[in-house]
C-alpha cells in the first residue's frame, strides 16, 4: 500500500461528539447565502442552525453507514469530510474547510489521499457539486474527475482509479 504524504502538519482524523462546536462554526462559514436572509440576526441565526440540523440529519438518513471526519493543521481543526465507503463506490458526502484554509492546497490534498484510498480498494470515487460553485469544479476536473450526470443544480462526477493511476502517481 503506498501512503500519500499530506502536506506538512496535514492530518484526517476520525470526527468526536466533542466536535460539535467546531462543526457548527464551520458550517456557519459555509453559509454565506444565508447571511443574506432580510431579518433579524437572531432569526438568520436560529435558520442556519435549523439548515445544519437537517444536513446532519439527511446525511445520516441517506448514508447510514457514512465516516466522518476530521481536517486538522498543526492539531488545529480546519475542515471536515464525510464519506460513505459503500459496495460499488467511495462518495465523498461532504468537505469543507474554514475561510482560512480555503486556497491553500489542503482540500485537494484530501480528496488526494480518499482516491488513493479509492483506489486500494478498486472503487471509483463520485460526489455531487453545485454546477456554480467553478472553483471547486475546476479542483475535481484536476484530480481526474468527470461529469457523469447533471441533475440542476448539482452535476454528479466520478474518478476511476484505473484509468487515472500514472497521472496521479497512484
Amino acid at each position: 500500500m503506498q501512503k500519500l504524504e499530506l502536506p506538512d502538519g496535514l492530518h484526517i482524523r476520525p470526527s468526536r461528539p466533542s466536535d460539535k462546536v467546531f462543526l457548527e462554526q464551520l458550517f456557519h462559514s459555509t453559509r454565506n447565502d444565508l447571511q443574506l436572509i432580510d431579518g433579524e440576526q437572531d432569526f438568520i441565526e436560529s435558520i442556519i442552525e435549523m439548515q445544519f440540523r437537517a444536513q446532519t440529519q439527511g446525511y445520516g438518513d441517506q448514508f447510514p453507514n457514512a465516516m466522518y471526519f476530521i481536517i486538522e493543521k498543526h492539531h488545529e481543526a480546519i475542515g471536515k469530510a464525510t464519506l460513505d465507503f459503500g459496495s460499488n463506490e467511495v462518495r465523498l458526502i461532504d468537505l469543507a474547510l474554514l475561510p482560512k484554509a480555503r486556497g491553500l492546497g489542503f482540500g485537494q490534498a484530501v480528496i488526494q489521499s480518499f482516491q488513493m484510498a479509492a483506489a486500494q480498494v478498486g472503487a471509483p470515487m463520485v460526489l455531487t457539486v453545485e454546477q456554480g460553485n467553478i472553483g471547486a469544479k475546476q479542483l475535481y476536473l484536476r484530480l481526474g474527475f468527470q461529469t457523469e450526470s447533471i441533475n440542476p443544480p448539482y452535476e454528479l462526477m466520478s474518478w476511476y482509479p484505473q484509468t487515472h493511476r500514472v497521472i496521479a502517481g497512484i
